[in-house]
C-alpha cells in the first residue's frame, strides 16, 4: 500500500479546522482514508481539531449516503441516471408553475449549503430561473436578527462585527456556547484556547445563559437569564451605561444617538430586573465591570436570536458595543477584510420588499421566514405552494412545528431534494439527487472566512477522485438548470466552475494583483496549510452602506418594538420554558449517523432541575410527557442543577425514528424533535425569526 499526506480544511462546523489526512491506496488502486488529525502548521487553527472533522471518513464510507439520482416509485426507490433526473425534476416543477403560476414553487436551503462553495456559487444558476418569492432558508430559524440588525444599522447585512477574542479585556457572551460550537457566526477554531489565554492575560469572561452550559462553567462569572429576558437584561445594561455616564464617544459617524438615550430611559435595572430573573444590583455592577475594561466585547448567539426579541436583542449587543466606545476598535468587535469580500461583491439588500401570503411576514434578501413554509403549503388559494425543492436541509427536523411541515409535505404535488441521505425530510421527495462527497470536491470558504477572528484564507483541493458516474453539486445545478432552459424556451447565460469564480475574486480583492500578497488561486495551492492575513482592524467607518454613511442607531423599527418589550408581562408562577442545547460532536440534524459522534452516553435527555422535578413529583430517569401548543412527546428526563429552575432543555436535531427513513444509525439513538414542540407562531414579529427558545411547555409524568 502507497501513503501520502493530503492538507485540508474541515467545513462542517465554522471552526473550518486544519486537517491532515493520510490517504492510502491499495495494489489494485483503491483510496481509503488511513487518519484525520489536525494540522499544527494551519495558522488559525493550530492543529486544534473536533470529533466532527474526523468523522469525515464516516460520511465517506457511509453506506446510508446516496451516490447516484433516485427517483421515487410508489413507496420504493429506484436508481436512475442524471439525464433522467434532470429531465423529470425540469418537467414536473415546470407543469406545475405553468398550472398554477411561478409562487407555487418553494425552495428551501439548509445549513450545509455554506458549507460548499459549489452551492454557493451555483445554486442561484438553477434556482434563479424558478423565479419565486417563495424562498426559505435556515437563516430563519439562526442569525436572521442578525443580518437585519446589520442592514439597518450598517446598510448591509454582511458587515458583522465580530468578537476580537484574541485581544479584549472583557467577553461578555449571551446565548452562545463556542465551546459546543466552535464559534458561530464567529469562526473561532481552538475557542477554549483563545478562552483561557483571555483569562491568562488577566481578562474576563462572563456568560449569561439559561444553563450552565461548557463555555459557562469555565467562565469567570456565570448569570442565569430567563428565555426570553434577554432584551431586558440588555436595556438595562444599556441605560446604566448612560445614566451612570459610563458612555465613551464612537469615532464613527452616528445618527440618532439621542432618539436612543430618550428610548432607553424607562428600562432601569430595577424595572427589568423581574422580567430576566437578574436582581438590579448584579445587572448594574456587570454594566460598570464591561465599562471598566479597556477592551471589552458584548457577543450574542442563538439563543437571543431565536426568541421573540430576536432583532431587538442583536441591536442591542450592537449598541452597547458602540456606546462603550468598542465597536470598531482592537478587543472590541471588528468586521473582518476577507480575501473574498462578500460585502464589497454583493448589494446591501433589502427588507420587507413583499410579504408572505397566509400571515404577511417580511421577506429579507429575497427570502421569507420558514416558520411560514407549511401553511403556504396547506392553505388553499391562489399562490398555494404545490412543489417543493429543497437544498442540502432537513427542516421537518430543524423548523417550527416540524411534525405539521412533515405532514404539509405528503400533500406536495412533486418533491425535489439536493441531499445524500433519505433523512425525515427527504423521504417525502420524488426525486433526490445526491453530490459527491467532502473529501471528493475542491472547496474555498467564502462564508466562514467572513466571520473569522482573524483575516485568513485557504482553498482546498479534493482529497479523493470524484467517482464514475457521480457530479458535484455545481454540476448538478448545471444540469437541472439546462433542463430547465431547455423546457421554459429560455436561454442560459453562460457560467465558469467554482474553482475559476474564486480565482477572479482573489485577483481583484484587496489582497490580490493590486497588493502585496498578489493572492490568486496559484498562490494559495503553494501554501497547503493556509494564509494568515492578519488581525482584524478597524475599518467599519469607511464600509458603512447606509445612505447617511453613518451608523443608524436609532432605526424606528426597533425603538417602536421597545414598547413591546415593556407591555411583556413577568413570569408566570410554576411556568416552564424549553430552551435547545448544542453538543460538540452533533452539528444541527445531519450528524446522528455516524458511530464515532454518537457513541456513549445518551445526549437527547430532556434537562430539569431537580427542583423542578420535586415539585411535579417526578424522578431523575423517569420517562415524562412534555407537552406545547403544539404537541406531546415522551422523553426520558435527567436532573441536571446546570439548568436554571423553570427552564428545561431539549437538544436539537433528534426525531429519528420517523418511516422511510434511511438512517440506520441515527435510528438506533433516535430521540425525540424539539421542534415538535415549538410553535410557528411564536416567532420576532420584527424579522419573523422562529422563536426557538423560551416555548411555554407543561411537564407531567408519561
Amino acid at each position: 500500500m502507497t501513503k501520502t499526506l493530503h492538507h485540508r480544511a474541515c467545513h462542517l462546523c465554522e471552526a473550518i479546522c486544519g486537517l491532515s489526512i493520510e490517504v492510502g491506496r491499495d495494489d489494485d488502486g483503491r483510496s481509503r482514508i488511513l487518519s484525520i488529525k489536525g494540522d499544527p502548521l494551519d495558522p488559525f487553527s493550530r492543529g486544534h481539531v473536533c470529533p466532527k472533522a474526523v468523522a469525515l471518513q464516516d460520511i465517506q464510507d457511509d453506506p446510508d449516503r446516496l451516490r447516484q439520482p433516485h427517483k421515487r416509485v410508489g413507496e420504493q426507490w429506484q436508481a436512475i441516471d442524471w439525464e433522467e433526473a434532470f429531465a423529470l425534476a425540469a418537467d414536473r416543477l415546470w407543469a406545475v408553475q405553468q398550472a398554477h403560476g411561478r409562487n407555487a414553487v418553494a425552495v428551501y436551503q439548509g445549513n450545509p449549503s455554506v458549507h460548499n462553495y459549489g452551492l454557493m456559487t451555483h445554486s442561484n444558476y438553477f434556482l434563479g430561473l424558478l423565479k419565486t418569492r417563495n424562498r426559505f432558508s435556515a437563516t430563519s430559524v439562526d442569525q436572521l436578527p442578525q443580518h437585519l440588525t446589520s442592514h439597518l444599522l450598517y446598510g448591509h447585512g454582511l458587515l458583522l462585527p465580530i468578537p476580537d477574542i484574541d485581544h479584549t479585556d472583557f467577553m461578555l457572551i449571551l446565548g452562545g456556547n463556542p465551546l459546543a460550537s466552535n464559534g458561530s457566526i464567529m469562526t473561532v477554531p481552538d475557542v477554549e484556547k483563545r478562552l483561557k489565554a483571555l483569562r491568562a492575560r488577566g481578562g474576563r469572561l462572563v456568560v449569561v445563559d439559561p444553563r450552565r452550559s461548557e463555555t459557562a462553567a469555565m467562565a469567570d462569572q456565570h448569570l442565569f437569564v430567563r428565555p426570553g429576558g434577554d432584551a431586558a437584561l440588555l436595556c438595562a445594561l444599556l441605560n446604566t451605561l448612560f445614566t451612570e455616564g459610563l458612555a465613551r464617544g464612537s469615532h464613527l459617524p452616528v445618527n440618532g444617538l439621542q432618539q436612543l438615550r430618550e428610548a432607553i430611559a424607562p428600562f432601569s435595572a430595577e424595572a427589568m430586573s423581574a422580567h430576566c430573573g437578574i436582581g438590579a444590583a448584579q445587572i448594574r455592577q456587570l454594566a460598570r465591570d464591561f465599562a471598566a475594561a479597556d477592551k471589552a466585547v458584548c457577543y450574542g448567539r442563538m439563543g437571543v436570536s431565536t426568541q421573540v426579541f430576536g432583532t431587538l436583542c442583536h441591536w442591542l449587543v450592537q449598541v452597547i458595543n458602540l456606546v462603550s466606545g468598542n465597536l470598531d476598535r482592537e478587543g472590541g468587535a471588528l468586521c473582518t477584510e476577507p480575501a473574498v469580500d462578500l460585502v464589497a461583491s454583493t448589494a446591501g439588500g433589502h427588507f420587507n420588499a413583499w410579504q408572505s401570503r397566509v400571515s404577511g411576514l417580511p421577506e429579507y434578501g429575497g427570502e421569507l421566514p420558514v416558520a411560514a413554509l407549511a401553511e403556504e403549503i396547506l392553505t388553499p388559494g391562489e399562490g398555494q405552494v404545490r412543489a417543493l425543492v429543497t437544498v442540502a436541509g432537513n427542516p421537518v427536523l430543524s423548523t417550527p412545528n416540524g411534525r405539521q411541515l412533515d405532514q404539509a409535505l405528503a400533500d406536495l404535488d412533486f418533491m425535489l431534494s439536493i441531499d445524500l441521505y433519505i433523512n425525515e425530510t427527504t423521504r417525502h421527495a420524488d426525486l433526490i439527487l445526491p453530490s459527491t462527497s467532502a473529501l471528493e470536491n475542491d472547496h474555498y470558504d467564502s462564508t466562514f472566512n467572513l466571520l473569522a477572528v482573524r483575516n485568513v484564507t485557504r482553498f482546498n483541493r479534493a482529497i479523493l477522485a470524484k467517482p464514475e458516474g457521480a457530479l458535484h453539486d455545481w454540476e448538478i445545478f448545471v444540469g437541472l438548470a439546462q433542463a430547465f432552459a431547455r423546457r421554459a424556451g429560455v436561454e442560459l447565460r453562460p457560467t465558469l466552475a467554482p474553482s475559476r469564480m474564486i480565482d477572479h475574486a482573489l485577483r481583484s480583492g484587496r489582497y490580490g494583483e493590486a497588493s502585496d500578497w498578489n493572492l490568486s488561486l496559484a498562490t494559495l495551492e503553494q501554501h497547503p496549510h493556509g494564509l494568515d492575513l492578519g488581525p482584524l482592524r478597524a475599518n467599519l467607518g469607511r464600509r458603512l452602506a447606509t445612505a447617511s454613511n453613518a451608523v443608524e442607531v436609532a432605526p424606528q423599527l426597533l425603538l417602536d418594538d421597545l414598547q413591546r418589550l415593556a407591555r411583556q408581562a413577568p413570569p408566570a408562577p410554576g411556568e416552564l420554558l424549553l430552551i435547545g442545547r448544542r453538543h460538540v460532536r452533533s452539528n444541527n440534524s445531519w450528524m446522528h449517523n455516524f458511530h464515532r459522534l454518537v457513541k456513549g452516553k445518551p445526549r437527547h435527555q430532556l434537562l430539569m432541575h431537580p427542583q423542578d422535578l420535586r415539585q411535579r413529583h417526578l424522578q431523575d430517569g423517569q420517562r415524562v410527557r412534555i407537552s406545547s401548543r403544539t404537541g406531546i412527546l415522551e422523553v426520558e428526563v435527567q436532573a441536571c442543577e446546570d439548568m436554571m429552575p423553570g427552564v428545561v432543555s431539549l437538544p436539537h436535531g433528534f426525531g429519528h425514528a420517523r418511516l422511510g427513513v434511511h438512517l440506520r444509525v441515527a435510528q438506533a439513538q433516535a430521540g425525540v424533535s424539539a421542534n415538535d414542540l415549538t410553535d410557528e407562531r411564536l416567532r420576532d414579529p420584527i424579522s419573523g425569526n422562529a422563536a426557538l427558545n423560551g416555548v411555554p411547555v407543561q411537564i407531567e409524568a408519561a
